[in-house]
């Protein structure tokens, strides 16, 4: 049974506090960039873009969050996995509604054929279908329905979600893809860590470190000269 003390409970309030402002920042901004004239010639697809792109920013630091528990033992990162992923859900619904409501005023003959004509507009859609049950099925409440087994196996979805959202991305810049590329880099990277055998990653940073120390030991020894003695 665990045991939550006051200090405690002020660090989850403060960190779930910290965990709203962060994520809700880069929203706050674009709204100053949006009414300021910062978003230049085209400002709808700027915003349109922005709003995705730090979607998909959120999803890939959700996904970040197990690997970092399971190499640094961050119990509290981990606890933030939720909250950081309804708002990654929340900017790609802001995403979605933007190019829905402001760059197609909600034409939906026009959007249903880009949908069906525009292969980085189906990708994306796809990605945000495999999201919603994810979203929906977030709370404590439906944990219990399904039961934790085929709750876990559900919100796999986030894999193959992330990844259409990274090939959605890359699809629709036309010139410079090196954010796509990053973006893609890091997703690998995050899922090879589930791939690796329980217990591997806390043993290769346990070996890191462990070395680590030692080479500064040795470093930090005194050096016998001759005649010192």
């Amino acid at each position: 049974m665990i045991r939550f003390t006051s200090s405690s409970i002020d660090r989850e309030v403060l960190a779930r506090v910290g965990t709203v402002l962060l994520c809700g920042a880069p929203l706050v901004w674009q709204v100053v960039l949006l009414f300021s004239g910062g978003l230049g010639a085209n400002p709808i697809e700027a915003l349109t873009r922005n709003l995705g792109e730090w979607g998909l920013i959120l999803l890939l630091v959700g996904l970040s969050l197990s690997p970092l528990r399971r190499a640094f033992g961050w119990t509290m990162a981990l606890r933030r996995r939720r909250m950081v992923g309804l708002f990654a859900f929340f900017y790609i619904c802001l995403h979605l509604l933007s190019y829905v409501g402001l760059d197609q005023f909600f034409h939906w003959p026009t959007i249903w054929a880009d949908i069906i004509k525009r292969i980085y507009i189906t990708v994306g859609f796809g990605a945000f279908l495999l999201l919603v049950p994810l979203a929906v099925t977030s709370t404590h409440r439906w944990v219990k329905r399904l039961t934790y087994r085929r709750w876990k196996v559900l919100h796999r979805l986030v894999y193959p979600a992330a990844l259409l959202g990274v090939v959605h991305y890359w699809l629709m810049v036309k010139a410079d893809i090196t954010e796509p590329v990053i973006f893609a880099g890091i997703l690998a990277a995050l899922l090879g860590t589930r791939l690796l055998p329980k217990g591997s990653l806390e043993h290769w940073l346990s070996n890191r470190t462990t070395g680590a120390g030692a080479r500064v030991s040795r470093r930090s020894r005194p050096l016998n000269r001759p005649g010192s003695a």
